[in-house]
């Protein structure tokens, strides 16, 4: 096995060309038009699969620098942030503490199932926590970081490559599920978004007679401005975290720093421009979901699914499955049968399956299509990346113990 990294910049420039090839997918294929699959995804997975064959036929490895990719996520979450306002976050209170015992009961169910699945199949207790919220809600970063840990102490020697395997299969699945639950629940209860939201994320689809609002190069700057002040700022609180021995994810602090700038800028200084809400932000927050998704898909290593085997995948199918079930039967209900609460439902699909900037694009398709959703964008990613990670450890060892 030859393996080649592609460098960072020849990496973003591809992931752009991923992202136009998923619009162009989605403009000819009326099955990823309908059911709300991210443009990022379609085109991603058709790379990640043109990969794996040179990998197959050649033995060479094809890997990407995926360092521009992760300041995209940060850029992302901090404009998040900046659209936020405190007046939404007081008034989605109760729904952001109804999710988050919702996916604490749910990390639960699902460790539950991963312990079922490796029973059924003869495998060591503690490895359910990789079929489970360690590879899953986890991402890959907690199943390479559990993965030694299981294999020092079952003897296991695949832990780690299980874990791997399982998150990869699990975000194809979080990214391809979101969009046809929340079609489903749409269509079914006869939902819709307020149109006189201001555009946050995910600009709806425009007709190609339809003059788009004018954007210039100042609206555009002084987006990306304010965006770096408040990751600027987030920099010093995530160093902040660290030193009081709470670690977090580098976007949290600067999603926060943006919450924390748009709430009180504007009021101290109503004079100045202030770019929170507009199309210009709009813009730039799709643009780094985009090209972040589209990189973290096509650089998906697909061949680690063959080490996974049929019996771990049909465990994986078990998780997809619940997860199904539990989102329509009790998600969608539970946060009220609203617009927002279908819109969570594909955003709860992409984090409990796959990772949180999936579960963000899953929502953001939605919102291109029936309209914005404000409240989802900011109460999702508090849950998901902020409050699920300190629950997720404290999971993860009580079922190891197990």
């Amino acid at each position: 096995m030859v393996a080649n990294e592609a460098p960072a910049f020849i990496a973003v420039t591809l992931g752009m060309i991923v992202f136009f090839l998923g619009v162009f997918l989605t403009r000819e294929v009326a099955f990823l038009r309908n059911y709300n699959i991210p443009e990022p995804v379609s085109g991603g997975l058709v790379v990640a699969f043109g990969v794996w064959l040179i990998f197959v036929f050649t033995g060479h490895e094809i890997v990407f620098d995926l360092s521009v990719r992760d300041a995209l996520l940060v850029i992302f979450f901090t404009t998040v942030g900046l659209n936020a306002r405190f007046s939404e976050l007081l008034r989605g209170g109760r729904l952001l503490i109804t999710l988050l015992i919702l996916t604490i009961v749910f990390m639960f169910v699902q460790n539950a199932i991963g312990l079922l699945g490796v029973t059924i199949f003869g495998l060591p207790a503690p490895t359910s926590v990789l079929l489970g919220t360690a590879s899953l809600i986890g991402g890959h970063g907690t199943a390479i970081a559990w993965g030694p840990e299981i294999e020092a102490i079952t003897g296991f020697p695949a832990a780690e490559e299980i874990g791997i395997a399982s998150a990869t299969l699990g975000l194809i699945f979080a990214a391809l599920i979101g969009g046809p639950i929340a079609k489903l629940l749409i269509d079914r209860h006869h939902l819709r978004g307020d149109d006189d939201e201001a555009p946050m994320i995910g600009l709806e689809f425009e007709e190609p007679h339809e003059e788009p609002e004018t954007v210039d190069h100042v609206s555009i700057m002084r987006s990306l401005l304010i965006a770096h002040v408040a990751i600027l700022l987030g920099v010093g609180g995530f160093y902040l975290f660290e030193v009081i021995g709470l670690k977090l994810p580098l976007f949290v602090p600067c999603l926060l720093a943006g919450v924390l700038l748009s709430n009180t800028i504007p009021y101290l200084f109503p004079r100045l421009p202030w770019p929170a809400r507009s199309r210009a932000m709009a813009i730039i927050s799709d643009y780094c979901l985009s090209v972040f998704l589209a990189m973290s898909l096509m650089s998906m290593q697909l061949w680690t699914l063959a080490e996974l085997g049929l019996t771990l995948v049909a465990i994986l199918l078990m998780q997809v499955l619940i997860a199904v079930v539990f989102i329509l039967g009790i998600v969608f209900v539970v946060l009220g049968r609203t617009y927002t609460a279908a819109v969570l439902s594909a955003g709860f699909a992409g984090f409990v399956l796959g990772a949180t900037p999936t579960a963000i694009a899953n929502m953001s398709s939605v919102a291109k299509r029936y309209g914005p959703a404000p409240l989802a964008f900011i109460t999702l990613p508090l849950v998901s990346a902020f409050f699920v990670d300190l629950a997720n450890a404290l999971i993860i060892q009580i079922f190891v113990g197990l």
